[in-house]
């Protein structure tokens, strides 16, 4: 079943489309939003300069840090009364990336989301499982209602709680789950540990997003499980969950083209490069209004696929994220950087400048440990002054990550030191 008509689009209905709405996107933002009329003004651009879909490339490229520089409202194109709803997600500071919907981008992304659901199988009749974190994070919200709208009955389990999410899935007979690839990995090592046998519940599909997994990790997860594995990518600074998704042909995730237009860039030289090769995806919003976003850097390195899919969509589809251009983290589908911890870090008396951040995988969990060096040596023998020290970064740590992690206090110089750049991650999870 495909769920709307925008999937099936010829190529150059398609264009035509983009092209319509990104002439009106533009003058939108340039009309509205003081940040991009300044950047079109000194890159001598205006909207009416627009003519074809490849003129998008004469706009300038934004990343994550207009989103920090302009916190919390500079971004927004609407007056606040039309905002429905405001989500976040982790800055590289202490700020999170704030971004806000109006009814309008709702429904568009509940639409996006039910597209994602429906391209996997999803119907009527389903009840689905969401083991995703509801808060400021879109990862849950996105899915729920898109999910509804497929006519799913959805179960708002949240994450964490294995034992509750093992009780649903018996007494509520879940049979569509959504999880990061690894959670489901780790609740599949926990239903071993119980005795419980997959294959005894109801489950069939799983919709997998926020990181990215292997096709080793999806044969092991459709092995455990007996289930489809299906994989989404959203970004909280596009939409959230539902720029793109895997259909049950399993070749490259469709994007919904018809909201975000994606380009493929040369990370160094910021050329546009050529269809099929690989670089960092860029993408434009085409519909948004309360907070549009043009020509926006991923950081994700992949390609694009635009060969006929045997599903019957004819949305363009990209390939696995392969990495990224920098040095954010992905753990347990939470954006860490490692300029989040130093500023927790410098802030705290007793501890050096040196530190060391170790994340692992355990029963198919993300671990993060932070090594850091004291400034006296001699607390290591006492105790309490020593608790104390670790409790308190602990609790800096899991206000500014959102995630538990371990805190492991040195002797001073205990860490290795380097003429040349600093190690400061080490990830051990391959």
């Amino acid at each position: 079943m495909i769920w709307s008509k925008e999937e099936t689009l010829t190529s150059s209905e398609m264009r035509d489309l983009q092209l319509k709405r990104l002439k009106e996107q533009a003058s939108y933002v340039y009309d509205n939003v003081p940040y991009y009329r300044n950047k079109m003004d000194i890159a001598g651009v205006r909207p009416s300069h627009i003519s074809k879909i490849e003129d998008i490339s004469m706009l300038p490229l934004t990343d994550k840090s207009m989103l920090r520089d302009n916190y919390p409202f500079g971004l927004f194109a609407v007056d606040r009364k039309e905002i429905v709803r405001l989500h976040a997600s982790s800055g590289t500071t202490g700020k999170p990336i704030v971004v806000g919907y109006t009814r309008r981008d709702m429904e568009d992304w509940t639409d996006c989301c039910a597209r994602l659901a429906c391209a996997a199988g999803v119907a009527e009749g389903d009840t689905a499982q969401i083991c995703f974190g509801y808060g400021m994070f879109t990862g849950g919200f996105g899915l729920h209602y898109g999910l509804e709208r497929v006519g799913a009955s959805v179960i708002p389990a949240s994450s964490g709680n294995s034992e509750r999410q093992l009780m649903y899935m018996q007494d509520f007979g879940t049979t569509v789950i959504v999880a990061t690839p690894s959670y489901a990995l780790y609740l599949s090592e926990y239903l071993n540990e119980k005795g419980v046998d997959p294959r005894s519940l109801s489950l069939r599909v799983g919709l997998f997003g926020g990181e990215g997994h292997t096709p080793e990790m999806r044969r092991e997860i459709e092995r455990r499980w007996n289930i489809l594995d299906t994989q989404n990518y959203g970004l909280t600074e596009i939409t959230g969950p539902g720029v793109s998704y895997e259909c049950t042909e399993l070749c490259g995730m469709h994007i919904n083209e018809d909201l975000f237009y994606p380009e493929i860039i040369d990370p160094d030289s910021q050329e546009v490069l050529p269809e099929g090769a690989e670089g960092e995806l860029v993408i434009t919003t085409l519909r948004k209004q309360g907070i549009p976003i043009i020509r926006y850097r991923t950081k994700d390195i992949t390609s694009l696929v635009r060969d006929k899919c045997s599903c019957g969509r004819t949305n363009v589809r990209m390939n696995m994220v392969r990495g990224r251009t920098d040095d954010m983290l992905i753990i347990r589908g939470v954006n860490v950087f490692p300029s989040q911890i130093e500023s927790v870090l410098v802030g705290i008396t007793g501890i050096g400048p040196h530190y060391q951040i170790v994340v692992t995988r355990e029963k198919f969990m993300d671990k993060i440990e932070i090594k850091v060096e004291l400034v006296d040596g001699a607390l290591l023998d006492k105790y309490s002054e020593l608790e104390r020290l670790t409790d308190k970064i602990r609790h800096q740590m899991k206000i500014q990550l959102q995630l538990e992690s371990k805190i492991t206090l040195l002797n001073p110089k205990e860490l290795e030191r380097t003429t040349g750049k600093s190690k400061r991650v080490l990830d051990l999870r391959k």
